[in-house]
């Protein structure tokens, strides 16, 4: 649809709606302003990966656009795990673990968010507030009476564990019901009529919309996005590698520009308007770019990104990093790490390869070493057997770079 709020607008022009509940409705409120939106964050990591990153560009849209955007933090929803897209039970944390992911997790949001007393500022808010003061009875007699069985099994959340004939268990399928009440909450804590998340929340979405609508007879809407896949089908944010981290102690800044400098052809435009805030206008621009010149919006892509979560040094000094080891340089952002001198008199190469995490095992450094994709300081080795002495690690130490473009400096303590 056609929508009028200039909010929705920019949202649909950057293509970051998949699902909405009430969309003339949600229109409306957010032509009239002061939308109070929120997304839940749960803590199951001392980090947040990429998957989560056009979530919070979400709310950064929301507080540009004019509306109060709110960060839960599932202090209280960790407790039970996310059943949704998982064939397994999440690993159950302890309070202590939670609360120290909460506390890794959290900074990374005041690089995309305004945070305040105002009445634009975002708030961030745990949910284990009020969810780990309901008593089970209580909670069930207020709250059960308006959540059927057949309508939960319907979701995807329960629908294709089931299908697959894995396990759910009930503590699992207790947590649509907890998402329900944390937009009830908010709603009836901050005005918050709107909760937003990826397309695999949609059926969670719906239970909060619902109940908000059924015990206070107010307003309430939800929106998705869709899930992200790269041109080539692959998912959004996973790479050989693994996980594409956004704390800097997880993934250093250098290698997350080079995540994004490496995006496929296709989806340059794409990422450019998810992830970045340039206008329009450059995008357009950037996307028709041809042949090598695309390079051209690959590099824009990745210093964009990176400044906003780590800041315009880190991002000049990993675009000059990889200006010095595409000639065969070492640049100041390459991811390096050090040896104990106590660790011998050489070190065999695919260890080292290993432990600079240019490749996931020992295994895949053999194949690597063997297929010729491995250079030292420049130079192609292919004896799996080889070394690195320990004398060539002391100083500047050895450059390692698998492929064309992942660079890793390795050298002795002193």
């Amino acid at each position: 649809m056609l929508f009028q709020s200039p909010w929705l607008q920019g949202l649909q022009t950057r293509g970051y709606i998949h699902q909405i509940t009430h969309p003339e409705a949600l229109d409306e409120a957010a032509k009239a302003g002061g939308l109070i939106g929120y997304i839940g964050f749960d803590a199951t990591a001392d980090s947040l990966h990429i998957g989560s990153l056009v979530q919070i560009m979400l709310l950064r849209r929301l507080q540009q656009a004019g509306g109060k955007p709110i960060v839960v933090m599932g202090g209280g929803t960790t407790k039970v795990g996310d059943p949704s897209g998982k064939d397994a039970s999440r690993k159950l944390l302890t309070e202590a673990e939670i609360a120290a992911n909460i506390a890794s997790i959290k900074r990374v949001f005041a690089q995309f968010l305004h945070f305040g007393n105002g009445p634009n500022d975002a708030l961030m808010i745990d949910n284990d507030a009020w969810l780990s003061k309901l008593g089970y009875v209580d909670f069930l007699r207020t709250y059960g009476p308006h959540f059927t069985i057949n309508r939960m099994l319907s979701f995807d959340s329960v629908r294709l564990r089931l299908e697959r004939e894995q396990p759910l268990t009930f503590l699992e399928f207790n947590y649509m019901l907890m998402q329900a009440v944390d937009f009830l909450e908010l709603y009836q804590r901050t005005g918050c009529v709107l909760q937003m998340g990826g397309s695999d929340q949609w059926g969670n979405i719906v239970n909060g919309v619902e109940l908000v609508r059924r015990i206070e007879g107010k307003a309430a809407y939800g929106l998705t996005t869709p899930l992200l896949t790269t041109s080539s089908g692959a998912k959004m944010g996973k790479t050989e590698r693994g996980a594409v981290w956004l704390n800097a102690d997880r993934l250093s800044p250098y290698e997350y520009w080079q995540f994004w400098r490496n995006t496929e052809d296709g989806d340059v435009g794409r990422f450019l308007r998810l992830f970045t805030d340039l206008p329009d206008a450059e995008i357009a621009e950037l996307e028709a770019l041809e042949g090598a010149a695309i390079n051209e919006a690959k590099i824009a892509l990745a210093n964009a990104a990176t400044i906003m979560l780590h800041g315009p040094d880190a991002a000049k000094a990993a675009q000059e990093s990889a200006a010095a080891a595409f000639t065969g340089g070492i640049g100041e952002a390459m991811p390096n790490f050090t040896l104990a001198s106590s660790e011998g008199t050489a070190l065999r190469l695919t260890t080292a390869l290993t432990r600079c995490g240019l490749t996931a095992s020992n295994a895949e450094a053999k194949r690597q070493v063997k297929a010729g994709a491995v250079l030292v300081n420049g130079v192609a080795v292919t004896d799996e057997n080889a070394l690195l002495a320990q004398e060539s690690l002391a100083g500047d130490g050895v450059k390692l770079t698998l492929g064309k473009k992942r660079h890793a400096l390795l050298r002795v303590q002193d």
